[in-house]
């Protein structure tokens, strides 16, 4: 179980995570197939493993795993659009008279309850690891929207979860842009080929590069003519590289050879084991990149109290 991205979120009071009682919160929404009126439902599934049986929550040390599923309906616009046009055709032609707005939209909600039935299901899950004497909560997702709406269900059936985006004293462009204009990141951090360039006007250039030597002279011509870094791609050591962008997002996590390597060794041969091993791993290998990170961009902007 290796994160792909990473979205941090601070507690900001100080609430005991107990696993048992967490699974009975959680078994109070649980993950159901949409009705066929249903356009979308969301609950709680188990992180590993599947049928009755399998816990909702997973327990690795001090660090607990969860695990949301989406289930949504898909009716393309076009094809509801497509029908209703159909419809208010026929009916003007039929009767001779205009179909005004109010009945159109009538027609549009009778569409598409007929179509609800028969529309394809997509199922998206989202995994977030909470992490108790850190205070943080660590969402694999790119998208602030799915993170918000895994917590807000955890929300919903905990009662409360006091929890912010995680912020830093400088802003990760102006710490990037530093970064690639003196050629010299922080301790431990390397400036690998990938970044995105844009200008400070709302209407100005934007330049991404790709497979580049971000030490070229016409990086610098970029940056010298007022243009920020806004993604930039970065190692930190020998354990992890990721994309980071200017909303404090850590995309395309990548965790080295020698991390899978580790975490195959210590799973044994069965799969919950494996997965087990590198969930370990990988929340034990944030537990030092993220003070290094937040550290490297001004350190963390504590909430009040905290």
């Amino acid at each position: 179980m290796w994160f792909k991205n990473l979205l941090v979120y601070r507690l900001t009071q100080d609430i005991p995570f107990d696993a048992e009682a967490l699974e009975t919160a959680l078994a109070t929404k649980p993950a159901r197939p949409c009705a066929s009126q249903e356009l979308t439902t969301y609950g709680f599934v188990a992180p590993f493993g599947k049928g009755e049986d399998a816990p909702l929550v997973h327990v690795s040390g001090d660090f607990l795993l969860i695990s949301a599923r989406k289930e949504e309906r898909i009716l393309p616009g076009s094809v509801v659009r497509d029908a209703v046009k159909e419809k208010v055709e026929e009916i003007e032609a039929e009767q001779m008279r205009k179909v005004y707005k109010k009945e159109r939209d009538q027609i549009k909600d009778e569409i598409i309850q007929a179509f609800l039935p028969r529309a394809f299901i997509r199922r998206s899950a989202t995994f977030a690891a909470i992490a108790p004497k850190q205070g943080l909560i660590l969402v694999n997702s790119a998208s602030p929207k799915r993170a918000e709406d895994l917590l807000s269900t955890l929300r919903e059936v905990l009662g409360t979860l006091p929890v912010r985006p995680l912020t830093v004293k400088t802003a990760p462009t102006a710490v990037m842009t530093e970064w690639v204009k003196t050629q010299q990141a922080a301790p431990d951090f390397y400036v690998l080929d990938e970044c995105e360039l844009r200008d400070v006007e709302e209407d100005g250039g934007i330049v991404r590069c790709k497979r580049q030597d971000l030490t070229a002279d016409e990086i610098q011509l970029h940056l010298s003519t007022g243009k920020l870094v806004t993604q930039l791609s970065l190692a930190w050591q020998d354990k992890l590289s990721f994309v980071l962008d200017d909303k404090m997002v850590v995309k395309r996590l990548k965790f080295e050879e020698l991390l899978q390597d580790q975490a195959e060794e210590d799973g044994g041969d069965e799969a919950l084991g494996q997965l087990d091993a590198s969930f370990t791993l990988m929340m034990l290998t944030f537990g030092d990149f993220l003070p290094a990170l937040f550290e490297a961009l001004g350190g963390e902007e504590l909430p009040q109290g905290i």
